[in-house]
C-alpha cells in the first residue's frame, strides 16, 4: 500500500475531508510514524482558522499523536529508537536547537518551534514524520487511546503544577474541570496538594470530588471566588486552565501572600489585574507553555504510577469533522480522540 488516508481542511475553518495522499519517506533525524490515534486539541482551531501567523492549506492538524515508528531516516540511531516503539507526539513537535532558548536548554519557548498541524503536517492521518527530538516514549501501562491526550493536555498541566512555587499540603487551586482542568485535578491531588476545583454550576461539584478534588467552588454563586478561597486559607497556586480572561482574573485576590497564578488556559482578552494586587502581596502571574518530549515521558510514568488517565470519547477518523465540531461546541467529555483501527 502506497498511501495513506488523511483528514484535511482546504482552506480556513473549512470542513474536514479525507484525502489519500502518498506516503512519505522521513528525511535524516525523523521517523515516520504509523499514527493510531489523535487527540483533538482546543489549540487546533488557532490553526484550522489560520489564526496563527503563516498557516498554510490545506492543513492537516492534530498534537496529540500516539502510535508507533514504522520507518527511521537516516541518523534517528543516535536516538536509540526502533521499528515498532510506541511513542507520542505533542505540541513540543521539534525545536531548531540553535536559538537562544534552544542554547540555555528551554527547548519548549524555541523561537522556532515546531508544532505538528502548523510546522508541519500532523496526527490527523494514518501516518506523519516527526523529528526525533519531538518522541516521548510511551509504557507498556498505557494505551495509545490516552497517550495521545498526555502529550499536551497532560504535560501542560503536569508540568504547570510540578513547576510551580506550591509544596505538597499547600492550597492549590484548579480553574475550569475540562479537557485540561479534569486533568489538572487529579495531579493535584496526587502531587500532595490540597485540592480545589473551580468551575461553573453547583451540579459540577460531585464531579470534582470523584476527581479527588477536596473543595469546589461553584464560579456563580454568590460569594465570589477570592473569597471563597480566601476562607480556606488561600491558594499558594493557581492553575487557570479555563480560557476566560475574567475567571482568571477573579482568581486573584484569593491567593495567599508569594500566590503565584499559572496561565494554561488561552484567551485572547487581556487580563484584567491591577499592579497593586500583585504588589502588595508579592504575588506573580505566569504563562505556563506545554512541555518538551522528556516532560512528556515523565507526564506517563507519573500518570502510570498514580492510575491518572484523561476521559476520551474515540471516534474514526473517517468521521473527524464531526469530533472536531463537537469539541468546538465544547460538548465533549473530555477529549475527542481519533482512531485510525
Amino acid at each position: 500500500m502506497n498511501t495513506y488516508r488523511a483528514a484535511q481542511v482546504a482552506t480556513a475553518n473549512g470542513s474536514f475531508e479525507i484525502v489519500e495522499r502518498e506516503i512519505p519517506r522521513p528525511g535524516p533525524g525523523h521517523v515516520r510514524i504509523a499514527v493510531e490515534a489523535c487527540g483533538i486539541c482546543h489549540s487546533d482551531d488557532f490553526f484550522v482558522s489560520a489564526g496563527m501567523p503563516g498557516v498554510r492549506f490545506p492543513l492537516v492538524p492534530g498534537h496529540e499523536v500516539a502510535g508507533r515508528i514504522e520507518e527511521l531516516g537516516e541518523g534517528t540511531e543516535a536516538g536509540n529508537w526502533n521499528v515498532g516503539d510506541r511513542v507520542t507526539v505533542g505540541w513540543f513537535g521539534g525545536s531548531c536547537g540553535h536559538c537562544t532558548p534552544c542554547r540555555q536548554g528551554d527547548f519548549i519557548v524555541c523561537d522556532n518551534l515546531k508544532i505538528p498541524g502548523y510546522a508541519y503536517d500532523g496526527g490527523f492521518a494514518e501516518a506523519m514524520i516527526a523529528p526525533i527530538d519531538a518522541l516521548a516514549r510511551i509504557p507498556e501501562a498505557m494505551a495509545v487511546t490516552d497517550a495521545g491526550p498526555m502529550a499536551c493536555a497532560g504535560v501542560t498541566t503536569y508540568n504547570g503544577l510540578r513547576r510551580s512555587s506550591a509544596r505538597p499540603g499547600d492550597l492549590v487551586a484548579v480553574l475550569g474541570i475540562g479537557g485540561l482542568g479534569h486533568l489538572g485535578v487529579q495531579y493535584a491531588v496526587a502531587m500532595g496538594f490540597e485540592t480545589v476545583a473551580i468551575a461553573r454550576g453547583a451540579e459540577k461539584a460531585d464531579f470534582a470530588k470523584q476527581l479527588g478534588a477536596h473543595h469546589y467552588i461553584d464560579s456563580t454563586g454568590t460569594t465570589p471566588v477570592a473569597e471563597s478561597l480566601l476562607s480556606l486559607g488561600g491558594a499558594r497556586a493557581v492553575l487557570a486552565t479555563a480560557g476566560s480572561a475574567d475567571a482568571i482574573a477573579a482568581t486573584v485576590d484569593g491567593m495567599t501572600h508569594r500566590g503565584e497564578l499559572v496561565v494554561i488556559g488561552a484567551s485572547p482578552d487581556p487580563l484584567g489585574i491591577s499592579p497593586f494586587q500583585l504588589i502588595l502581596r508579592g504575588r506573580t502571574v505566569r504563562g505556563h507553555p506545554s512541555g518538551t518530549a522528556q516532560d512528556v515521558q515523565d507526564t506517563m510514568a507519573f500518570s502510570v504510577l498514580h492510575r491518572i488517565r484523561p476521559m476520551v470519547e474515540t471516534v474514526p477518523l473517517s468521521e473527524a469533522d464531526t469530533a472536531y465540531r463537537k469539541m468546538l461546541s465544547g460538548s465533549a467529555r473530555f477529549r475527542m480522540v481519533l482512531t485510525t483501527g
